[in-house]
């Protein structure tokens, strides 16, 4: 079986230094690979093909056979590592906590703890007619996520 430190060696010394990073991965009983990066403007599907030749080139056919498979981080997915959170900074995500209590809001930071979604409120003052709309900063450490989406809306 080939190992899942072999192949991230070889992922890591290669997309460093052109500012990608790694966020999975994912190395089966069958030697099927499966790897996902990610960059701050994004993934083409060029560099996922010199990738994938560094990969090939990096583990010997001969000795062991292998399905390979490189992808940018999807949409859709969870976040999975510090610099997906960094990456979508001022976007609109969707926090599932531990507790099962699904928070919607711009995120607004990330560090090594936590994170600081911007979450709208609406509140209704007292002897006032109507409810009103108001920001506040919501704090979320990252032991009580379960996941965190970023959302996608078509205006």
């Amino acid at each position: 079986m080939i190992s899942k430190d072999t192949v991230k060696q070889i992922v890591e010394s290669y997309i460093t230094a052109k500012g990608y990073y790694l966020v999975d991965i994912n190395v089966t009983k069958d030697n099927h690979i499966s790897v996902e990066i990610d960059h701050f403007e994004g993934v083409s599907i060029d560099f996922c093909v010199e990738l994938t030749r560094e990969i090939e080139s990096g583990i010997d056919r001969e000795t062991e056979d292998y399905e390979l498979q490189v992808s940018s981080a999807g949409l859709t997915e969870p976040f999975k590592v510090l610099k997906q959170y960094q990456k979508n900074t001022g976007n609109e995500v969707e926090v599932l906590t531990k507790e099962g209590k699904k928070i919607t809001g711009v995120l607004t930071a990330a560090d090594a703890e936590k994170i600081t979604l911007q979450i709208e409120k609406q509140i209704k003052p007292e002897g006032a007619k109507r409810k009103i709309t108001l920001c506040e900063d919501l704090e979320i450490p990252y032991e009580n996520i379960k996941t965190t989406k970023y959302i996608i809306r078509f205006k």
